[in-house]
């Protein structure tokens, strides 16, 4: 008999991903690293498509970030080349299918062209009313909010906002996030056990997942597993289990 799926009326409505293990994979076949992040699109296209299915809200997927800049330049070039092919080829999908992108990170330090591709395809895609697909790109979680800090700062020095009406909600209005729920569940695949400066303020209440799959072989059935995992946590956010239960 199959094992049971996941409950549909208690899926997370915003699933995190971090995408690890693209170029140990590579190297445990000999491969130049570049063909493990080739390797990853796939399994980026097959849980897109299966969060797509579920009528989840959003996706979040850790595709670069702020100190993936300091790896030897023809892996960032490989990245980058993906990246475009990757835009070029889904956005048709991505029409047809209803996803929305949407982009979190330092979106001016990727190339031009990319730059391009990435907002026409944000542009096309908003008014898709489907599975929002956020692309942390050039992302780094500190830098994010050290950002909202300067924001909010010279809202106060121009007089348009006091100290006193800074709050977490008013904080978290200018994140790359804004308008997003907060992830429900953080999935990091590849065995390591670390946020790598992922979503620091967005998953202080996220259910955590670390699967030992190198990110090529995260597919359909271990992104089932981990909802599955999700769905036998307890979410208590502060209250007692018996103040849950009620």
């Amino acid at each position: 008999m199959p094992a049971a799926g996941p409950d549909h009326s208690k899926l997370p409505r915003h699933v995190a991903i971090i995408m690890d293990g693209n170029g140990r994979w590579a190297e445990q076949r000999g491969l130049p690293r570049a063909m493990g992040h080739k390797a990853g699109v796939e399994s980026v296209r097959e849980i897109v498509e299966t969060a797509g299915e579920l009528n989840i809200e959003v996706l979040t997927l850790y595709a670069f970030s702020t100190e993936n800049w300091r790896r030897p330049a023809m892996e960032v070039q490989a990245l980058m080349t993906l990246l475009r092919a990757y835009l070029e080829s889904q956005l048709t999908l991505m029409l047809e299918k209803g996803v929305r992108l949407r982009c979190s990170g330092q979106i001016d330090r990727l190339p031009k062209d990319v730059q391009a591709l990435l907002h026409k395809a944000i542009d096309q895609t908003a008014a898709n009313r489907g599975l929002i697909l956020n692309l942390a790109l050039s992302y780094g979680g500190r830098g994010e909010i050290v950002r909202a800090a300067q924001r909010l700062a010279q809202q106060c020095l121009n007089g348009s906002l006091k100290p006193d009406d800074i709050t977490e909600e008013r904080f978290g209005g200018e994140l790359y996030t804004a308008g997003l729920p907060d992830p429900d569940l953080l999935i990091r695949t590849g065995g390591e056990s670390r946020l790598s400066n992922f979503l620091p303020w967005q998953t202080s209440y996220s259910e955590l997942h670390f699967s030992p799959i190198l990110w090529p072989d995260f597919r359909k059935p271990q992104f089932l597993a981990a909802l599955l995992d999700f769905q036998g946590r307890q979410r208590r956010f502060g209250k007692t289990g018996a103040q849950v239960a009620a």
